[in-house]
């Protein structure tokens, strides 16, 4: 039951007029929030429409320029981690911190007051796991553990605390279907024991699932309340963008094209303790083609963009081909230069610097590939500004890139807008190639319609896409063909439209067969 349908309830939280300023800048302008105790409450809004700013200062990560927040009737100051754990609120957010060299224990002993036994931690957090369905070894090491077990130990180690209310970030962006499922049924247990859910999550069909009120921001402010159940994907989307957020449409993409990107035989070890062993991938993908690789994270679908992409080269030159072309002992230019084009996972720091502006990232990438656009001059180069300036404009305004200024620092977009500016960066060369790693990861409805339609489009003219991805409605949307990933080895491709939900997420856990039966996929 909500505070709505109990008012002389006190509600558990509430937050008034809550405010953030960076410099000049509102990330959150006079919130209002009411979340009631044995509520699931949901938090939506765009990329940059301040949700992380909100939850961190409900956390005590950040500290509000103005507002008050009201904890159980009283005003609070929450001026750390350490203080909202105090008065009851844990949060477990979209980026695990867990040590991989040390066991579910030690993790979540680290949070916990030094003084307890870690044979009484590991016991508790056996006890609690079974508890709500979360089952743990607390002696198994973080390294070993799939993505969704990972999982686990964060909620787990904030249950320990026993919070009030329980902030999630983006809970199920790497979980199987079936681990989804799960996931839920902890949810409505805490929700029965009258604890409370902040639940953050651009998946709108579970938002309606599970959840019993929405907040909706839009601009750093709130826009609209409603009970989601009562309302459509569509219209929860429109309620966060201000508009009708634009369906994919797909092209007919072209058949019989040549091969542009095969990869034959692949087998490369693992580079660190905490990496996979890819074994034996083959996979063709033909212009017009894009094959989607699903896969829980931590099944090997970094290394295997990393091998694609010539980040790392592999022994083999043959192993990979590019347009015919051995490439497999080719770096990342080389394979550019061959028309190819690559977008990592990771947006700061991989796929861009945060502290350059868009044009310098726009030129870290194509001052080989686009030499003649960009540079002028023999041996002694000379930069032409303008030019890159010009190409990081059309790239902003093609795939509605929102920023403060015009050419600003890539760290001063949101999440979302980076990706489009990184997506388009490569789109912009119309390569006959394309491999992406998780393409909107994170992103809001409508920057991941904007970037799923782009990729589509992208293939429409010709070129071979991969799209590596753990977001299976993402993977329906776009996909021709779609194989799964699962401890270091791929799956046969199948035509997208022969695979179920509940068939693929078998897969993505490793046990399946050619009629859907489960089957261990793999030797150990």
């Amino acid at each position: 039951m909500t505070d709505a349908q109990h008012p002389e309830a006190a509600p558990l939280l509430q937050v008034r007029g809550l405010t953030k300023y960076f410099g000049s800048f509102a990330a959150c302008s006079g919130i209002d929030l009411s979340i009631a105790g044995g509520e699931i409450h949901a938090l939506l809004g765009e990329n940059g429409a301040g949700k992380s700013t909100l939850v961190k200062m409900l956390f005590g990560v950040l500290q509000p320029s103005a507002g008050e927040i009201v904890w159980s009737g009283n005003p609070v100051s929450i001026a750390s981690p350490g203080a909202a754990r105090e008065l009851g609120i844990g949060m477990v957010f979209q980026h695990f911190s867990l040590f991989e060299a040390l066991t579910v224990a030690e993790n979540i002993a680290l949070s916990l007051d030094p003084k307890i036994p870690l044979a009484k931690i590991a016991e508790q957090a056996a006890s609690l796991s079974a508890a709500y369905g979360l089952p743990l070894d607390p002696y198994a090491h973080v390294a070993d553990l799939s993505v969704g077990e990972r999982q686990r130990i964060e909620i787990v180690r904030a249950l320990l605390q026993n919070p009030k209310l329980i902030i999630l970030d983006e809970p199920t962006s790497v979980l199987t279907p079936q681990e989804a499922d799960r996931l839920f049924e902890t949810l409505f247990k805490l929700k029965a024991e009258g604890r409370s859910v902040l639940y953050i999550s651009h998946r709108l069909e579970e938002v309606q699932r599970i959840c019993d009120r929405a907040t909706v921001l839009r601009h750093g402010k709130v826009t609209g309340a409603c009970d989601p159940k009562r309302e459509t994907p569509a219209s929860l989307a429109r309620m966060m963008v201000g508009s009708d957020v634009a369906g994919v449409t797909r092209a007919t993409l072209p058949e019989g094209g040549a091969a542009l990107i095969e990869v034959s035989g692949l087998t490369v070890p693992a580079r660190t303790p905490f990496a996979i062993n890819l074994r034996d991938i083959s996979i063709s993908v033909r212009a017009g083609e894009i094959l989607a690789i699903a896969g829980v994270a931590g099944n090997g679908q970094g290394e295997l963009f990393d091998a694609l992409s010539g980040e790392y080269p592999v022994a083999e030159d043959a192993a990979i081909r590019i347009r015919g072309q051995a490439v497999g002992r080719a770096g990342i230019n080389g394979r550019r230069l061959l028309g190819a084009g690559f977008v990592p996972e990771e947006r700061h720091g991989h796929a861009a610097v945060s502290d350059m502006p868009l044009s310098d990232n726009l030129l870290l990438s194509r001052c080989r590939s686009d030499s003649r656009a960009f540079l002028s001059g023999g041996f002694a180069s000379v930069i032409r500004h303008e030019a890159i300036r010009s190409a990081a404009r059309r790239i902003c305004a093609v795939m509605d890139v929102r920023k403060s200024g015009d050419d600003p620092a890539a760290g001063s977009l949101s999440g979302g807008n980076l990706q489009k500016f990184i997506i388009g960066r490569e789109l912009d060369r119309q390569p006959s190639v394309l491999v992406v790693n998780q393409p909107t990861w994170g992103v809001d409805a409508g920057a991941a319609s904007r970037i799923r339609q782009a990729l589509i489009d992208l293939a429409a003219a010709g070129s071979a896409v991969v799209v590596i991805s753990q977001d299976l409605d993402e993977i329906f949307e776009v996909a021709t063909t779609i194989a799964v990933i699962s401890e270091g080895r791929l799956s046969q491709p199948y035509p997208a439209g022969s695979l179920s939900l509940e068939r693929i997420g078998l897969m993505m856990g490793g046990i399946h067969d050619s009629t859907g039966q489960a089957e261990v996929a793999h030797a150990h």
